[in-house]
């Protein structure tokens, strides 16, 4: 604490704090805030140390994923939907077979009053019935046909040079089902003005 001057005739106090800093058993750091502390201890709560609590983890992620995946299929929330239905091109295809009125829409309600039809014992009403129904499949047809080749020109306007494999029978598949039953869910109302660019 004290060193001899050269005059040698005093000993005066000299600072000695970058010295005690560097000391053995001395912190060199200030000490943390309990504020700090707890968040280290939440930190090294959260770290899984035996397989059990790694596998509790796994299962928790895992079903927090189910759970945004869900939602977002309610939603269209690019970022949890499952792979097959991310991207541009896959939502694009969603908004125009929804904006789209979808002749397969009609066979629920047909299929019920042909069944109540079939009912009567009636052979005329029944033969009517039947040809309705073959008319349905004709009309399901011929608008899944016109369906890929409006498909194919929209993609290659609005997305050239992009891979548009696998996209008729996405496409196709999503036209197929109710719209109430269609997920992700619909994002746009039948005849409704899609945006230019999807990027």
């Amino acid at each position: 604490m004290f060193r001899r001057t050269r005059s040698g005739s005093t000993d005066q106090p000299v600072n000695t704090a970058a010295e005690s800093a560097d000391a053995p058993g001395r912190k060199g750091r200030p000490t943390p805030t309990r504020k700090e502390a707890e968040a280290a201890a939440r930190a090294r709560a959260k770290v899984p140390r035996t397989r059990k609590e790694l596998a509790a983890a796994q299962k928790a992620n895992r079903s927090e994923s189910s759970t945004q995946m869900r939602q977002a299929m309610k939603t269209g929330e690019e970022r949890y939907l499952p792979p097959r239905d991310k991207g541009p091109v896959k939502r694009f295809l969603r908004d125009y077979v929804d904006s789209h009125f979808s002749v397969v829409e009609l066979m629920i309600p047909l299929m019920l009053v042909v069944l109540l039809l079939a009912y009567t014992g009636n052979p005329t009403i029944t033969s009517y019935a039947n040809l309705a129904m073959l008319t349905a499949f004709v009309l399901i047809i011929f608008d899944l046909v016109r369906l890929r080749f409006r498909i194919r020109r929209e993609l290659a306007a609005r997305f050239p040079g992009v891979s548009t494999k696998g996209t008729t029978f996405y496409a196709m598949t999503r036209s197929l089902q109710m719209r109430f039953m269609r997920m992700p869910k619909a994002q746009v109302k039948v005849g409704q003005q899609l945006p230019p660019t999807y990027r």
